[in-house]
């Protein structure tokens, strides 16, 4: 039986605190079923919490890193927050990219900063809209 991992909504955000140890199929299961709640909630980010996870491989890391660019792709941010050192080392060691993911020390700081990242997309839109105008 996959455990299942819960998927919190938060105003625009959705929270999502993994609390035990992942295997490659319960991750899996975590992106799809992520990736359908962002669409179908609209949310503008999503915060995991990882201060659980005593290691990460490279599959897990890899799909962290995919569910970002799926995030992005639709229209939301991607905060990881409770990196340990030696989770964080052992990505690098592995060649993990987590490109478009951004980190946060805890969830609050992490809320904060897609609050941050909610409001430059904003003013980047507007902006291009009134150079759009202007042109």
């Amino acid at each position: 039986m996959v455990e299942h991992i819960p998927i919190l909504k938060l105003g625009p955000y959705l929270l999502i605190s993994i609390q035990v140890d992942l295997h490659d199929r319960m991750v899996l299961s975590l992106r799809d079923r992520l990736s359908n709640q962002i669409a179908e909630t609209k949310a503008k980010g999503v915060l995991i919490d990882i201060s659980t996870l005593e290691l990460v491989d490279s599959f897990i890391g890899r799909v962290l890193g995919n569910i970002a660019l799926t995030a992005k792709l639709l229209n939301a941010s991607t905060v990881v927050v409770g990196m340990r050192p030696l989770v964080a080392m052992t990505m690098i060691e592995l060649g993990v990219p987590l490109e478009g993911v951004s980190t946060a020390l805890n969830a609050e700081d992490g809320i904060e900063l897609l609050d941050e990242l909610e409001e430059a997309k904003r003013t980047r839109f507007i902006d291009d809209f009134d150079e759009f105008l202007n042109d």
